[in-house]
C-alpha cells in the first residue's frame, strides 16, 4: 500500500501519525522457520540483506508472519536514516563480512498484513498496528518504532525537522491495508521534494569529468504514458560513484532516444542514450514546465520500475 504526497489533515483525531524514514520499503515474509524481504516491485533483496534474516530467524519463535516496513542504514552516531549510505548496500547481492560491518542496517517494521496465516488486511490500521505492538519487535537490527494519536501534524513535522528524518506520514486508523495502491487512506508529507525519474542518457563531461558522465538525462513518464524528457543532473557523486555508474551506463548504451516527446535540441544533440531501465532518487527545490530546478542525485532505486516514475507536480 502506497501514501499519495501532499499536506497533513488538519483535524488529526481519525489519524496516526508515523516518522517518514529514508530508506527501502520491503515485505518481510517469516514461513516455516524461513525469513525472506522483499521490494515494492516483487524483487528478492534477502541475499542483500543477509543479518536481517539471521535476525528473523530467532524472532517470533517461528511464528509465520508477514511484515511491512523499512530497511535503512542508519548514520553512525546519530542514529538517523541516510539514503545514500544505504546505496552502498542496496546493489550488492552478497555484501562481504567488512561490508556488514562499514554500513550497518535496519528493518522498521509499521505494519502486520498476516499473522500465522491469517490474512488481517481487512482489519483496521488501528487493530492491525496493535497487534503488531503484541510482537514486541524490538532487536537491534529490527524494531517497530512508534506511531502518534491525537497529535498537531505540525508539531511532528518540527520533531521530523529536529531530529533530520524525512518527514511524517499520516494514515487514518480506521484505513484498511489495500495492496498496490496509492491511497489516500495514507499521506506522505516529506520536509524536503524528492522525485523518481528515469536515466534516460547522459551529456559528457569536461575537464575533471572526462570520459564519463557531466550530467544524467532525467525523464518521467506523463498521464498518457510518455516518457518526456524533465531536465539533467549533474550533482550528487562522488568520483567513485560517477566511474561505477557510467559502468552501468555503458552496459545499457542504445543508439536513439528513448523519449517519446523529443527533448530539447540541445540535449538531443549532445546525449549518449540508455535503454529507459533505471530508476533514480533525485532531490529538487521546484518542478515546472521546463523540467526539475536545482535537481541533485540521490541514489539509484532498484526497487523501483519506470513507470513508476511519473512528472512530478508543477509549483
Amino acid at each position: 500500500m502506497l501514501a499519495v504526497p501532499g499536506r497533513p489533515p488538519v483535524d488529526t483525531s481519525l489519524w496516526a501519525i508515523e516518522m517518514k524514514w529514508d530508506g527501502i520499503r520491503a515485505i518481510a515474509r517469516q514461513f516455516n522457520g524461513q525469513c525472506r524481504f522483499y521490494s515494492r516491485n516483487n524483487r528478492d533483496l534477502s541475499g542483500s540483506f543477509p543479518e536481517l534474516i539471521t535476525a528473523f530467524a530467532g524472532l517470533l519463535d517461528g511464528r509465520d508472519v508477514l511484515i511491512d516496513g523499512e530497511i535503512v542504514a542508519p548514520e553512525p552516531g546519530t542514529g538517523v536514516p541516510s539514503f545514500s549510505r544505504l546505496q552502498r548496500r542496496m546493489h550488492v547481492v552478497r555484501p562481504t563480512a567488512e561490508l556488514l560491518r562499514a554500513v550497518p542496517v535496519q528493518y522498521l517494521v509499521f505494519d502486520l498484513l498476516d499473522d500465522s496465516g491469517k490474512s488481517l488486511m481487512s482489519l483496521p490500521y488501528a487493530e492491525r498496528r496493535a497487534r503488531l505492538d503484541k510482537l514486541e519487535i524490538d532487536l537491534p537490527l529490527a524494531r517497530t518504532p512508534p506511531y502518534y494519536v491525537n497529535v498537531d501534524a505540525n508539531t511532528m513535522l518540527g520533531v521530523a525537522r529536529d531530529h533530520g528524518l524525512e518527514g511524517i506520514v499520516s494514515k487514518r486508523l480506521d484505513s484498511t491495508y489495500q495492496p498496490g495502491r496509492r491511497s489516500p487512506a495514507w499521506i506522505k508529507t516529506p520536509l524536503r521534494r524528492t522525485t523518481e525519474v528515469v536515466v534516460a542518457g547522459w551529456l559528457p563531461g569536461n575537464g575533471r569529468y572526462s570520459g564519463i558522465f557531466g550530467s544524467i538525462v532525467m525523464g518521467a513518464y506523463d498521464n498518457a504514458g510518455r516518457l518526456v524528457h524533465i531536465g539533467n543532473v549533474g550533482t550528487g557523486w562522488t568520483m567513485r560513484d560517477r566511474k561505477a555508474l557510467q559502468l552501468r551506463l555503458n552496459e545499457i548504451a542504445r543508439h536513439d532516444s528513448p523519449f517519446d516527446i523529443p527533448p530539447p535540441r540541445p540535449v538531443a544533440t549532445m546525449a549518449r542514450w540508455v535503454e529507459p531501465e533505471l530508476v533514480a532518487d533525485v532531490e529538487f527545490r521546484e518542478a515546472s514546465a521546463e523540467g526539475l530546478r536545482h535537481p541533485s542525485w540521490r541514489g539509484l532505486r532498484p526497487d523501483r520500475s519506470p513507470h513508476e516514475a511519473k512528472l512530478p507536480l508543477s509549483d
